[in-house]
């Protein structure tokens, strides 16, 4: 009976992530690996690549270009929710004979109200848009009234706002005269 042994030497690589993973890092990061495991599966999958000195260069400028794009969409964003913070927004609504709603007042209905009042704000991008998942409605609004409620911005900004649902004026009606 033979034994044959083998002498693996596992070496380390270092190379730097192009994506986060999970119990590995963050991009960007520069991290020592097993060689099969960088060369088997994080190049080929490019979620890293080898740790060269040009590569970690790229790797730093990148960052320092995304930390510029980071602080000005930082400003943006408190501008706008400076603004908007405490706006009051009428939101006319069919009712019934008691005075009742027909459905409720949602989300999309207060960002579409709420794109249509924030066009006053200077140096606000001409595709800037609110999405309803931004905005906070404790419960849903089945009432005539007045509600608070929350748009959430990036960068943990955020801005309170009031939304007034009032009766929709009904249309005139033509009268038909009987010959």
């Amino acid at each position: 009976m033979k034994i044959l042994l083998l002498n693996i030497k596992i070496t380390n690589m270092q190379v730097v992530l192009l994506k986060d993973l999970e119990n590995l890092g963050k991009k960007g990061e520069v991290k020592k690996v097993a060689d099969g495991y960088g060369r088997n599966f994080l190049i080929p999958k490019q979620i890293a690549v080898l740790a060269t000195k040009s590569e970690i260069s790229k790797i730093k400028e990148q960052e320092r270009i995304d930390a510029g794009k980071a602080e000005k969409e930082l400003g943006l964003f408190q501008k706008i929710a400076s603004q908007i913070d405490g706006l009051e927004i009428e939101i006319p609504v069919k009712t019934n004979k008691e005075g009742g709603l027909f459905g409720t007042v949602g989300a999309g209905q207060i960002a579409g109200k709420l794109k249509e009042n924030i066009s006053f704000i200077e140096g606000l991008p001409e595709n800037f848009e609110i999405k309803k998942e931004q905005i906070k409605i404790d419960a849903p609004i089945k009432e005539l009234g007045e509600y608070e409620t929350t748009v959430e911005f990036p960068h943990n900004l955020e801005a309170k706002i009031k939304i007034i649902v009032i009766e929709e004026a009904e249309p005139a009606r033509k009268e038909i005269k009987e010959e």
